[in-house]
């Protein structure tokens, strides 16, 4: 009888050697995945992740002021204690914020671009913490008051409510898409809740018409911590301005403030150039 074939030790199937490549079945039934097609992404650099990380701790605090404005306008006790974990967590983005830029400035060669951004990220956080905190005061005069809000106030602190959650959005926006206009509008929108807190004030301090105010010292405070939180929203939207154009505020708002003439003629100029 003959010998069987022997396969030698060192014998490499090509056939098992391309499986292994594409990662297929070997004759033991193992697969075998090949990595070297497989790259590992770039890091984000520091300086992209610190402003995406800004930009989530805009939308953290604009579903705050959602959270509030739900919260008065249905008197929702949930959504009111809620804010307590937002402002935690706006604290949280405010720590790692102020670590990463420490750090990013100081250990990496950053640009001047790159540095001025990241400025602009520890500004921020400083804004949104402290609106966290004044939306926290917020929640706890309501949950104060309780039920003893009159309609006329309840309407008119969600409306605040409200205001400031549409400026936390547009403040986002004009941050992570550098945009002027949009920035214009948040500081435009302040006049609103100023309009706002004027009435609430009139109505329950000067009381004109002598009528008897249910919870007014609550309301009064509820009142300031809006109208301060828009303060600090209408800061953010100002240094939106500041960051993207390189002026002041004044300067940029004398641009948009123009007479209707004076703007027909800079749009025929600018026609001009471009035909």
């Amino acid at each position: 009888m003959s010998a069987p074939n022997r396969v030698p030790q060192n014998y490499k199937d090509p056939a098992a050697k391309q499986n292994r490549r594409h990662g297929t079945a070997t004759s033991q039934g193992k697969i075998v995945m090949s990595t070297a097609a497989i790259k590992s992404p770039d890091p984000e650099p520091a300086h992209r992740y610190l402003v995406r990380r800004t930009v989530e701790a805009c939308a953290l605090a604009r579903d705050a002021a959602g959270a509030a404005a739900e919260g008065i306008a249905t008197g929702s006790s949930a959504l009111l204690h809620s804010l307590r974990q937002r402002e935690r967590d706006l604290d949280a983005f405010d720590v790692e914020i102020d670590s990463g830029v420490t750090t990013a400035i100081t250990e990496n060669n950053v640009g001047p671009a790159e540095a001025r951004e990241l400025l602009a990220c520890m500004k921020f956080m400083i804004g949104l913490e402290r609106i966290g905190d004044l939306l926290l005061s917020f929640a706890n005069s309501a949950q104060a008051a309780g039920g003893r809000l009159d309609s006329e106030d309840t309407r008119d602190l969600t409306q605040m409510a409200t205001i400031l959650e549409k400026m936390l959005t547009d403040v986002g926006t004009a941050f992570s898409q550098r945009d002027v206009n949009t920035a214009v509008d948040v500081l435009r929108a302040d006049a609103e809740m100023d309009r706002l807190r004027n009435l609430i004030f009139l109505r329950h301090i000067e009381n004109p018409e002598n009528v008897v105010r249910q919870a007014s010292l609550q309301v009064i405070f509820m009142t300031q911590s809006l109208e301060r939180a828009g303060d600090h929203a209408k800061n953010l939207a100002e240094e939106v301005c500041h960051f993207v154009s390189g002026h002041t505020v004044r300067h940029v708002l004398m641009a948009y403030d123009k007479p209707v003439e004076q703007m027909f003629i800079d749009w025929l100029r600018h026609r001009d150039r471009t035909h």
